[in-house]
């Protein structure tokens, strides 16, 4: 839209409209991707953390076989010197000697037993640490799957929107830039204060749009006039008559449709 001469109140308030059912467009194409884009991403987090907690399980099962190993090699030493403290027995002197090597000799058995132990506890470890892996990957499918499926239905939502919403950011901005900064800015102040950013409604049933306060007839005369810019006191909307709404409604319906 190219820039226009001195608008008229009345082609403030159809431009006004237009841009807020433009606006309004925008909102409901961008309320239709609703949370998806964050579920995408908590998904994707929780991806990544079941991925983490299977990596951190996959290195405690490894530095417990390393354990194993430990262990074993300590039990073959035991018996290595086992067999040296028993040789050592046929040639002493006396039975003091005799005596200390058999301490030894034992001291290796129950080093040996402790071992097996712990080779055992170690073992029962990894076990279950493997069944929580079986778990964890099952689990890990079934949410990497989910997640590619959002994301799937993500990127056909965004492929179907993106060139009308694109379109429809760029005409919003044409609109803007035909306006009085004021009055521009007082749109934006407005649609950024109220819930639904609706910040021009048409006159329903005598009340302003969205409102249960009935306008004084004074002022529906008043805005079925187009004379100047009226705002509802309770609202702080920007009231036009239901005839213009129609009108704008019908036009930009229109355009929305060459665009989509």
């Amino acid at each position: 839209m190219a820039k226009a001469k001195e608008m008229s109140v009345e082609e403030k308030l159809r431009a006004l409209y237009d841009l807020q059912l433009i606006d309004a467009r925008i909102d409901t194409i961008q309320n239709l991707r609703g949370e998806l884009p964050m579920e995408v991403e908590d998904l994707e987090d929780e991806v990544e953390g079941l991925k983490t907690r299977l990596a951190k399980h996959e290195e405690d099962i490894e530095t417990l076989n390393g354990q194993i190993s430990t262990k074993k090699n300590a039990i073959e030493d035991s018996k290595t010197l086992i067999k040296k403290y028993t040789d050592q027995q046929k040639n002493v002197r006396n039975s003091r000697e005799f005596n200390s090597l058999s301490k030894e000799v034992e001291f290796q058995e129950l080093e040996m037993q402790l071992a097996e132990k712990h080779i055992k506890e170690f073992k029962v470890k990894i076990e279950q640490k493997n069944e929580v892996i079986e778990q964890s990957k099952v689990k890990l499918e079934e949410r990497e799957a989910h997640l590619n499926h959002k994301k799937a239905e993500l990127d056909t939502l965004l492929e179907e929107t993106a060139k009308e919403e694109q379109a429809l950011v760029k005409l919003s901005e044409e609109y803007k830039s035909t306006m009085d900064e004021r009055l521009s800015n007082a749109y934006s102040r407005i649609r950024a204060s109220v819930a639904n950013k609706l910040a021009v409604v048409s006159v329903e049933r005598g009340a302003s749009g969205g409102s249960f306060f009935t306008l004084p007839p004074q002022v529906q005369v008043e805005i079925a006039a187009r004379k100047r810019v009226i705002t509802d006191e309770h609202s702080g909307r920007i009231l036009v008559d239901p005839a213009l709404a129609e009108e704008q409604h019908k036009k930009m319906q229109a355009v929305f449709k060459k665009l989509a």
